[in-house]
């Protein structure tokens, strides 16, 4: 039979995204094989290198401002990123937090 999933975000552990220092990551579904739905905290100043899904990504900014695709995103800003489109460099400006929906594999960073 077929059941809710719930993630208690507040007590669940959150990993170092080791390609990039200065992030953690906390996964909250795989929506697809491969995919992912995550959060992700990333400190003041830590960029994350330009980079290509080959899927589609979307992102919802949480908490802080974030640089991306020469804009800067705070709270509230939500971008799609359609696959194989160049994605980055993200700069974080503030601690940020922000929620990723990747529908399929990570992808290669430069």
């Amino acid at each position: 039979m077929n059941k809710q999933t719930f993630v208690d975000t507040e007590t669940e552990t959150w990993f170092d995204f080791e390609p990039v220092p200065g992030t953690k990551l906390l996964s909250l579904a795989e929506p697809v094989p491969e995919g992912s739905i995550h959060r992700l905290r990333m400190v003041a100043g830590t960029v994350i290198s330009v980079h290509y899904h080959p899927c589609d990504e979307y992102v919802y900014v949480l908490d802080g401002i974030i640089e991306t695709a020469e804009r800067e995103c705070k709270a509230g800003t939500f971008w799609f990123t359609p696959a194989n489109t160049k994605n980055g460099p993200h700069k974080a400006i503030t601690s940020v937090e922000i929620i990723t929906i990747r529908l399929g594999q990570m992808g290669a960073f430069e």
